[in-house]
Parts: C-alpha cells; sequence; structure tokens
C-alpha cells in the first residue's frame, strides 16, 4: 500500500502586539518558508513591511494576505543577485516610509554539489545567492542606517555556517562566509550604532523537506528518522526562527552584536549522531 504523502502542519496564528510599532522592515526570502514565517511575525507586531521574492506572484500573494488583515506592507520581486534590483527595493522602503530600521537577509538557496565535479555556474550561484545577495543588501541599506544613527540587519545563516555535513559542498563555504560577513560588519559599524546578527537554523519543517520526505517510499519513516536525530526528537518550525528574527529585531537585544544564534534543538553540540 502506498504511503499517505506528508502536509506541513497548520501554522499558528501569530500573536499581536507591538514590539515592532512603527519599524520599517525589509525582508528577503519572504515568499515561502522562513522568510514568510518572519514576514507574519512581523506583521503580528505592528511592523511596516516591505518584502521581497524572486518568485513575483508568491510574494504579492504573501503581501496582500496580510494587507487585508491591515498590516502596512509592499511587495516587490527581487534577484538579490544585482545590485540595481536591491537599490530599487531599498528606494522603495524610503520612498513609502521614510527610513529602514530593519534588514533580514533570509533568501538564498541550497547547493549540495561533489566538489570535483560541480559547475563553475553552480559555485557562482551558490555564493551569489547565498552570500554576495546578502552583502549586497547590507550595503544597500547601511548608508541610510549611518544616516539615521541607528538600524538592525539580521542574516539568516545556518548549522553549516560552523558544521559541515559531508555531501553538502559548497554550500557550507558560503554559509562560514555569510557568518564572518556578520561578524565583520557588526564591528565595524557597532559606533554608528548598527547592530548585525546571524541566525542558524537547524533542520526545519519547510514545504522544502516535505517535499523532500515525500520523494521516499514510507515519507513518514523518513520523517521519523530525522526527528530521531534531534534530542527533542522533533525538528524546528518556521515560526521559532521567526520568534528569534523578532527578538533580534526588536528594542529587546540591544547588546547583542556581531554574533549568531544557533535554532536546531541541541543537535550541533552531540558528539556524534
Amino acid at each position: 500500500m502506498q504511503a499517505q504523502p506528508l502536509s506541513l502542519p497548520a501554522v499558528p496564528e501569530p500573536t499581536y502586539g507591538e514590539r515592532l510599532k512603527d519599524k520599517v522592515v525589509i525582508i528577503t526570502g519572504a515568499a515561502q518558508g522562513i522568510g514568510e514565517a518572519i514576514v507574519a511575525c512581523f506583521q503580528a507586531q505592528q511592523a511596516r513591511l516591505v518584502i521581497a521574492d524572486i518568485q513575483a506572484e508568491k510574494v504579492e500573494k504573501v503581501a496582500a494576505h496580510w494587507r487585508e488583515r491591515g498590516a502596512e506592507i509592499y511587495a516587490q520581486p527581487v534577484d538579490i543577485t544585482s545590485n540595481e534590483q536591491w537599490q530599487s527595493l531599498v528606494n522603495l522602503a524610503i520612498a513609502r516610509f521614510g527610513r529602514v530600521d530593519v534588514l533580514v537577509n533570509c533568501a538564498g538557496v541550497n547547493v549540495f554539489r561533489d566538489p570535483l565535479q560541480m559547475s563553475d555556474e553552480d559555485w557562482r550561484r551558490c555564493f551569489a545567492i547565498d552570500l554576495d545577495g546578502a552583502w549586497f543588501g547590507c550595503r544597500a541599506v547601511l548608508p541610510h542606517m549611518i544616516a539615521q544613527g541607528i538600524g538592525n540587519i539580521i542574516n539568516i545563516a545556518s548549522t553549516h555556517s560552523s558544521h559541515i555535513i559531508p555531501g553538502c559542498f559548497p554550500y557550507p563555504v558560503a554559509k562560514h562566509g555569510l557568518l564572518g560577513l556578520t561578524r565583520a560588519l557588526g564591528i565595524e559599524y557597532a559606533p554608528k550604532g548598527i547592530r548585525v546578527n546571524a541566525i542558524a537554523p537547524g533542520y526545519i519543517e519547510t514545504q522544502l523537506n516535505v517535499d523532500y520526505w515525500n520523494g521516499f517510499a514510507d515519507p513518514h519513516a523518513e520523517r521519523q528518522r530525522a526527528f530521531d536525530l534531534h534530542p527533542p526528537k522533533r525538528i524546528g518550525q518556521p515560526v521559532e526562527v521567526a520568534m528569534t528574527a523578532l527578538f533580534l529585531a526588536t528594542d529587546e537585544a540591544p547588546f547583542i552584536n556581531a554574533t549568531c544564534l544557533m535554532i536546531d534543538g541541541g543537535r550541533s553540540v552531540m558528539y556524534h549522531d
């Protein structure tokens, strides 16, 4: 008998409050997964949002969903590997809201290849999206944040930023670079009132992973195998990453800078699987 395919668990409704009231936030990778969860979380705390993704229809659908519920939110399709499109995105935020308080660099892509069989194109694509794209975003918002005398950048990194898993090259190389970028910019611009931090999610139950499990004869067993690798016997949910991003984006974390918060249920501190 064919096993029933998996689906994502129901997403809890965000808790509404005022922790980001009137803060202007740019979020990339906002059309799905962790990025979409960050949008839901931030709008519930009354942030004023400009969201972006290369998937034009999907990101506009996300914006329309929350706009119908009263959120101040604008969407724009963006290829984060383009300096010009980054500048257009930041210009939209300035035109609509007059400032940029927070940038969340969430857009990214998995590129897993054998090192000696990988094409130059795959290498460049991995770094263009996972490292250059974040740097271009930082470079686009930093002049505005410096002029304001305050700003906050959050880079969505990965457990691959500090740990190596065989078969995942060159993704961890780019993510190690993203962690270096976070630390370097955090130190460079701290005297200007700007904080730069990273979040390193581990195994998170996104649609991408559900699709992966559904490629097996028994997707439920494959998901359970992933769960069993973690001390809590489950994996993370996108909302758990979003809540951490929320904390860093608020005024509740004023002395957290140039660091990376790991969200992996403790798996990375285990001596072995």
